[in-house]
């Protein structure tokens, strides 16, 4: 009797939940890892003046009246959708959401099972009304395996890196660099298709939704993506094995004929996935399939390589890859100037630090900038408190919390003596 409700549970409720409520989803339940993370794109159609919230994983799910729909038993509760892990869009009637399952969900729902409960667990989207009504609960039901065939080819980890440990490649004009590769973690198979591009130093940087891949957005925001020179394509079958290196284009086609940094990116393309594509059918919504293979739950990281003289980043005390671009190490500003300081963004940065300190470390100057911030330029009062005492700057890029990410190395300038008065 036991077996025979574990397989027709998710049925019943999914019956349930129709007639409670509106709002239709498409897969309506997926395979997922038990043991990793897993990436699941899931369609919401029929929202109506409604507005999403907070997304839970339980074990059991109970009437929500006097709501609608199925919520969560609060006694059941795996973990919320943490913040950095949402992806999720709403535009007109339809709501894309990016569901990451992080391993520490996928590993408690796995022990509970172990104890006893019902193997199938439940993620649950909440949708509050702006119109005064109910809230409605919707679920998708997720069941555990082993993370290879039968799931949705997602991604979970991505590496770039050079053929060499440094953690910005410095190559002279003309020179060729090492080859490089991506180490690619992921959950079921398919076709990984894609390209490498590169991003020269005058290009406008990527966003981080550039640096999605595509599966990841829905897909009238797929053709806005930003694009950067190709290097190389390629269109591989992944195994269900969960790993992967993917070896980068011929070194001998990466740009070395410009100074300044340049980055690499690795843009992944959608594909078919029978595992985790959404049916607009299903839900009355049109007719088409989005298309989700290669679907990821973060923006995928860059690799940066500087052309010419090597940056302040890779100075003592550099960490994380941020970079200091100007003014140069050991610059000697022109009389009159101000510097306006620059540096490459950190993708995953919730702000940054800019300081600079004088003769024995003092503060002269500390800023606090945004995320999207590449450069500062100095008050006057720098040059004031300055002198002609070398300085020293820095970079850092903070957190959420105001954690240290990553920071640059110590550069160094100075401003001009000023002129002596003659008595």
């Amino acid at each position: 009797m036991r077996h025979r409700l574990f397989l027709l549970l998710p049925i019943l409720l999914a019956a349930a939940s129709s007639a409670w409520g509106a709002i239709q989803r498409s897969p309506t339940g997926v395979n997922v890892s038990s043991q990793s993370a897993t990436t699941v794109f899931i369609t919401f159609a029929g929202l109506v003046n409604q507005t999403p919230v907070e997304a839970t994983w339980c074990g059991e799910v109970v009437p929500a009246a006097p709501d609608l729909g199925f919520r969560c038993d609060p006694n059941t509760i795996y973990g919320r959708l943490p913040l950095r892990y949402d992806q999720s869009r709403l535009a007109g009637g339809l709501y894309t959401d990016i569901m990451t399952i992080p391993a520490n969900v996928a590993m408690r729902a796995y022990q509970a099972a172990e104890r006893g409960a019902l193997s199938p667990f439940f993620y649950v989207r909440r949708f509050v009304s702006g119109s005064g009504g109910p809230d409605e609960y919707v679920f998708v039901t997720c069941r555990p395996s082993f993370g290879g065939a039968g799931t949705p080819l997602s991604l979970t980890d991505v590496a770039l890196s050079f053929d060499i440990d440094r953690p910005v490649l410095s190559v002279q004009r003309g020179e060729v660099p090492p080859k490089l590769k991506a180490e690619i973690r992921y959950t079921g198979t398919g076709r990984l298709k894609g390209r490498w591009e590169v991003v020269f130093p005058q290009d406008e940087p990527p966003s981080d939704r550039d640096l999605l891949t595509e599966a990841t957005l829905p897909p009238a925001e797929r053709p806005l993506q930003r694009r950067y020179t190709e290097l190389d394509r390629f269109d591989v079958f992944l195994a269900p094995t969960g790993r992967v290196t993917l070896p980068g284009p011929d070194p001998k086609r990466i740009p070395t004929a410009a100074e300044g940094l340049h980055q690499i990116l690795l843009r992944i393309e959608a594909s078919d996935d029978k595992e985790g594509d959404s049916s607009l059918a299903a839900i009355g919504a049109g007719v088409a399939v989005i298309h989700s293979g290669g679907v990821a739950g973060f923006p995928l990281p860059t690799l940066r390589y500087f052309v010419g003289i090597a940056p302040a980043a890779l100075l003592p005390g550099a960490s994380g890859g941020l970079v200091l671009l100007a003014p140069a190490h050991r610059s000697l500003l022109p009389a009159g100037e101000l510097p306006v300081f620059r540096f490459a963004r950190v993708g995953s940065a919730a702000g940054y630090r800019l300081v600079v300190r004088g003769a024995g470390g003092a503060v002269l100057l500390e800023a606090f900038l945004g995320s999207g911030t590449e450069s500062y330029a100095a008050p006057p009062v720098l040059a004031e408190r300055a002198r002609d005492a070398v300085l020293s700057w820095t970079v850092e890029a903070l957190g959420t919390d105001g954690q240290t990410l990553a920071a640059s190395g110590a550069a160094e300038l100075r401003f001009p003596a000023p002129p002596k008065v003659t008595p």
